[in-house]
């Protein structure tokens, strides 16, 4: 019997796709030893772009991501990334959903984030400051609003157009948000720290609290960063670092031009499987991961 494709548009996902739960179906894949995630092939674009595509499967469910990378499409109009998810039933290999690929890249990396504040954060209480107002900017504002009831953002941007509507964005929500102008200088009342940006240089070079939770997100390349390497030497000498997979020991761009051994931090699924005491200030590194795209499928099916 033929199942029909069940394809979602971008509103249609990001509905399937409520960040509390979805975190909570990151911690269970992370738990889950049927899981199976290849190392995903990146191919060079001519335009300067990149192509990702990245498998992965446990028992149940198997999926296969295809998305472009393209940093500066903000420039032509267009967005970053785009692509789709392909869903299988692993079993038969039938064919059960076409997922938007932005939207759940989206999602995911902000839930990765919540999943790992709410495990790592010394405190939770905000404000937030988040250094980048595109699309990653606006999943993590609504991602720590939802799981860790944060009310307060402020925001940075290169562009203050930008920073304008995802502040416009949080108060549309009932938050309290304020664009900042020296992200350096904003860390010093932000226990809570993200930094979205298209990584292409360094975007912050000031000091972080000693209580500081801090997802780096937007470099996911050896040649990507966004966090200065004496910044990323220090915080990791008062405190702790953690990767989100250990993909990230030849992807985390931020700790490897500080000459970090990345391979010597934990991982978010040995976070979960042996909780740390947290002294200091944590900076957790995501680099990306098929096994969340696989999550955020599980999570859809479940639902279906």
């Amino acid at each position: 019997m033929t199942h029909p494709t069940a394809q979602f548009t971008a509103e249609q996902t990001a509905t399937a796709l409520p960040y509390a739960a979805l975190a909570k179906a990151i911690e269970a894949l992370l738990r889950d030893p049927s899981v199976s995630v290849p190392p995903r092939t990146v191919m060079p674009l001519p335009g300067g772009g990149s192509l990702f595509v990245m498998p992965a499967t446990d028992a149940r469910v198997a999926i296969t991501k295809l998305i472009s990378f393209v940093a500066d499409n903000a420039s032509r109009g267009l967005p970053s990334i785009q692509g789709d998810i392909v869903v299988f039933d692993a079993v038969t290999g039938q064919r059960r959903a076409l997922l938007d690929g932005p939207t759940v890249t989206a999602r995911r990396t902000a839930a990765v984030s919540l999943l790992a504040a709410q495990k790592l954060a010394p405190r939770t209480d905000g404000p937030l400051l988040i250094v980048g107002a595109g699309v990653q900017g606006r999943s993590h504002l609504e991602a720590f609003a939802e799981g860790l009831g944060v009310r307060e953002f402020w925001v940075h941007s290169r562009s203050a157009s930008s920073a304008n509507a995802l502040v416009a964005h949080a108060q549309s929500l009932g938050l309290q948000a304020r664009r900042v102008d020296a992200a350096d200088a904003a860390q010093a009342h932000c226990p809570l720290v993200v930094s979205t940006t298209s990584a292409q240089q360094v975007a912050l070079r000031g000091t972080p609290r000693d209580d500081a939770f801090i997802a780096a997100v937007g470099a996911f390349t050896p040649r990507m960063m966004e966090w200065a390497p004496e910044v990323c030497r220090d915080l990791l000498a008062r405190g702790m670092g953690v990767v989100d997979t250990r993909d990230a020991d030849h992807e985390a761009g931020d700790l490897l031009q500080a000459d970090i051994d990345v391979s010597a931090l934990p991982t978010l699924a040995d976070v979960i499987a042996a909780p740390r005491e947290v002294r200091g200030p944590v900076f957790f590194k995501s680099c990306g991961w098929a096994g969340w795209d696989l999550a955020a499928a599980r999570l859809v099916s479940s639902a279906a």
